[in-house]
């Protein structure tokens, strides 16, 4: 779109309709044209460089459903509720459950009792309804079909019939030319008639967002305010033309993402830094649909010790991992309103009380979005266990007890136990030598019970590496880990015996436990799986010592 005309222009045209209108002069259609672009551009200007300070404040969290919720979630959704409730707002759950390909039906309700347990409640979503609904990306697809169409007449978007052998053909050459990979756009030179055969012999395409320079719009960059830092600008050479729509007729995250949040009514965009890079596509978007763009808010990334992003590599980072762990959700809170330095460095609840301990209602007083700070902050789970010693200290005795009995001893955890012992114990006594496994937090076995007897540490422990991202990548029931495991065993030419004897020591500390299987199953994946992190790091520790 080539630059407005000037404010003396825009004067000079209106004086020229007043005039008009009293001596009967007619405008020439080019003048007509000019000023209603003058004033279209005036009006777009205004729309993306600045949100409407006075609507009503509405933020929100887009959790999509493919795993275990993430400790990410819930401190980009703590943020959110702290914006929303500073501001008299809305906050909303948003469930984006449009990638088929990783969707686990488990998982949104998992979504929901974690974060509630932690203590954050939200105004509209799947679960509570609302006005602005549905809340679930998968229930919305004709709205993002409506949208695309949208895009396809104005001219901001194509199709695309590139097949997915071609794209990675495109990617190879790319590469190794030293290029980076990028759709190099095939199909935005095809003429209608060349579209109109493609649909006619029904070849699925893609639908792709037409980046500038194209049609009138000649701009060679976008520019957006970030809250935190300031204006960011990318050149159009670095953006790709981004799938919008794709062959099976399900949007992508960035159409869907700005189409709800426009429709929604969504002021202020607060999420994790690592969209910075998406964002110049939304904010296309949001001006091929000629709507206002919301503040947005990028937050700086959870971080490991070692400044590298927080990862499960080296921290667990299931929210529910933590709640079964035996953390407090008043702690967990804390701990994530701590990062990035929202909260004042002094402030302390009373004068008697340590510093760097708050709660959720304080934390929405004394929170100040614009002292974030945008390095990284450390995800330390030594100061985080030191935190919730705190709290435990400040229960009551009786609070103390509840919670020990609500966690590690609940009903629920104790009877799925008890069904895995009734028929291996002769006492009531003897469930205790079995199970202490299940209470403990840390196990790591000796060396003549994990080691196989024609095996060398080197080999067993790469094998327990090989069996851990198996079991990252395998749904938890009894069938699939079965399958998993014993595939593995094969492939690394371990014997069933020798493979569960290994994962058997990691997990329970002896060679003896209730089934494995369903015993991993009831100690929970987020728990299984960072026992096993454990026991590869004490091992690596162990190696280095000698």
């Amino acid at each position: 779109m080539p630059s407005p005309p000037r404010l003396p222009t825009l004067i000079a045209l209106l004086t020229a309709i007043v005039t008009g209108i009293f001596t009967g002069t007619a405008l020439m259609s080019a003048e007509i044209a000019s000023l209603s672009f003058t004033l279209l551009a005036l009006n777009f200007n205004h729309i993306m460089t600045s949100a409407n300070s006075e609507a009503p404040i509405r933020v929100r969290i887009a959790p999509s459903p493919t795993g275990d919720p993430h400790v990410g979630t819930a401190y980009i959704g703590l943020l959110n509720y702290i914006y929303a409730r500073q501001r008299g707002g809305k906050f909303i759950l948003r469930i984006e459950d449009t990638d088929r390909t990783r969707f686990v039906s488990t998982s949104e309700q998992m979504i929901f009792d974690s974060l509630r347990w932690a203590g954050l409640t939200w105004d509209e979503g799947p679960d509570v309804g609302g006005p602005l609904g549905p809340y679930r990306q998968s229930e919305r697809t004709a709205i993002y079909r409506e949208h695309a169409e949208i895009l396809l007449k104005n001219g901001t978007a194509y199709r695309c019939f590139c097949t997915p052998e071609e794209l990675e053909a495109t990617r190879k050459q790319q590469l190794a030319a030293k290029l980076p990979p990028r759709y190099p756009g095939t199909c935005r030179r095809l003429t209608p008639e060349q579209i109109a055969g493609n649909e006619a012999a029904k070849k699925p395409y893609t639908i792709r967002l037409a980046v500038p320079p194209h049609g009138n719009d000649l701009t060679a960059s976008t520019t957006f305010r970030d809250e935190l830092r300031g204006n960011i600008t990318f050149e159009h050479g670095n953006v790709d033309d981004q799938v919008l729509m794709k062959s099976d007729g399900f949007p992508t995250y960035h159409l869907a993402n700005v189409v709800d949040d426009h429709l929604m009514q969504i002021t202020d965009v607060i999420r994790a830094e690592e969209w910075i890079s998406s964002t110049p596509k939304h904010v296309l978007l949001y001006k091929a649909f000629d709507w206002q763009t919301p503040r947005f808010w990028h937050m700086p990334l959870l971080r490991n010790l070692d400044k590298s992003k927080i990862s499960k590599r080296k921290n667990p980072v299931s929210l529910i991992y933590y709640r079964d762990s035996g953390y407090l959700p008043s702690a967990i809170l804390n701990f994530l309103g701590l990062m990035g330095g929202g909260m004042p460095a002094d402030f302390k609840s009373t004068p008697d009380s340590i510093a760097e301990k708050f709660t959720l209602d304080e934390m929405v007083q004394h929170f100040v979005f614009t002292d974030i700070r945008v390095g990284g902050p450390v995800f330390d789970l030594t100061k985080l266990k030191w935190l919730n010693g705190e709290y435990l200290r400040a229960l009551s005795p009786e609070d103390f007890f509840l919670a020990v009995r609500n966690s590690v001893f609940s009903d629920d955890y104790l009877r799925r136990i008890s069904a895995l012992m009734q028929t291996r114990i002769e006492t009531l006594t003897q469930f205790g030598d079995l199970t202490g496994f299940f209470f403990s937090d840390n196990v790591i076995p000796p060396a003549e019970v994990w080691i196989p007897k024609k095996r060398t540490p080197e080999d067993t422990l790469t094998f327990a590496t090989d069996q851990l991202a198996v079991l990252e990548t395998t749904d938890w029931t009894h069938d699939a880990l079965e399958a998993a495991l014993k595939k593995l065993g094969e492939e690394k030419q371990w014997s069933v015996k020798e493979n569960f004897m290994l994962l058997r020591a990691i997990i329970t500390g002896s060679t003896m436990s209730p089934p494995l299987l369903e015993s991993m199953i009831v100690f929970g994946k987020a728990r299984s799986l960072d026992r096993a992190r454990r026991f590869l790091e004490a091992q690596k520790k162990a190696a280095a010592k000698k």
